[in-house]
């Protein structure tokens, strides 16, 4: 491993912990680095490496939300535990419809999907959607503002379509985040939700990527993976807070523009 390797590391360590949380696709720019940046290493521990670099991200998540995901905190009375344990079958409840669906296509997206020109697709595809739903929404007051008064079936319904998010290039929280608006969340809720969902999702997804390859790691392939998570962990933190920061008193049409931008960028970089 030279410098160069490493420093690639760090640039895709940096990309999944600003890009898993923003609505502009993780695993969507996760194929455009390793398109662009080639990491000499395994193809097989490659592949593994970008799904399970996820996993760090997933955990800043849980460090933020620590208590107010936690029903046993001590702080917590009868009812603000008996609220978190709602929270968790809204979260279980809303991660049933792509935890069946990642199970079953999984190795078929693999197959077919992963590639920059699907991805250069969903981003503009979707950059559109987040400009639409924003204009929609213009003027509109939200029916939920807070988690507790999401229904199982609303949030059942929001994991629905986070299924979508199994296409690379559409954004796990994006997807999320733009079925919750539709369905009346506020922004801050929808991405809140969104944040909640990813933990099951994506410890799901990494046990999975784990399983298949099947723990054959070489002693620099650890280093390699714990080096990277720990990149995305530290980048995570300061994004998911960048982001429920910026919600408060903006929207999500930036993010639109940004996916269209590079959507067509990627389009003609692969035709010229």
């Amino acid at each position: 491993m030279t410098l160069i390797e490493w420093l690639k590391i760090v640039l895709i360590g940096i990309v999944e912990g600003i890009t898993e949380w923003l609505p502009i696709s993780s695993t969507g720019h996760m194929i455009l680095v390793n398109e662009w940046v080639k990491l000499a290493l395994r193809p097989e521990f490659t592949e593994m490496f970008l799904v399970v670099i996820q996993l760090a991200a997933i955990l800043a998540v849980v460090l933020v939300f620590f208590k107010k995901l936690n029903p046993f905190d001590k702080e917590k009375d009868q009812a603000a535990a008996r609220e978190t344990w709602l929270t968790w079958g809204k979260i279980i409840v809303g991660c049933l419809p792509a935890g069946v669906f990642g199970l079953l296509l999984d190795d078929w997206m693999d197959a077919h999907l992963y590639n920059a020109f699907v991805v250069a697709i969903t981003l503009i595809l979707y950059g559109v959607f987040f400009i639409l739903i924003e204009n929609r929404s213009i003027g509109k007051k939200a029916l939920f503002n807070h988690l507790g008064e999401l229904s199982f079936k609303t949030a059942f319904l929001i994991g629905c379509f986070q299924t979508l998010a199994l296409v690379p290039g559409t954004s796990r929280s994006g997807a999320t985040i733009l079925g919750a608006m539709l369905l009346g969340c506020s922004r801050y809720i929808a991405t809140e939700y969104s944040f909640f969902l990813s933990v099951p999702i994506m410890f799901g997804a990494s046990f999975l990527k784990l399983v298949k390859f099947g723990f054959n790691f070489t002693g620099l392939e650890i280093a390699i993976l714990l080096f990277g998570s720990l990149i995305a962990f530290i980048v995570s933190l300061v994004a998911v807070k960048f982001l429920l920061s910026y919600i408060k008193n903006n929207d999500f049409k930036p993010f639109g523009y940004y996916r269209i931008v590079l959507g067509v960028i990627v389009l003609f970089s692969m035709i010229f």
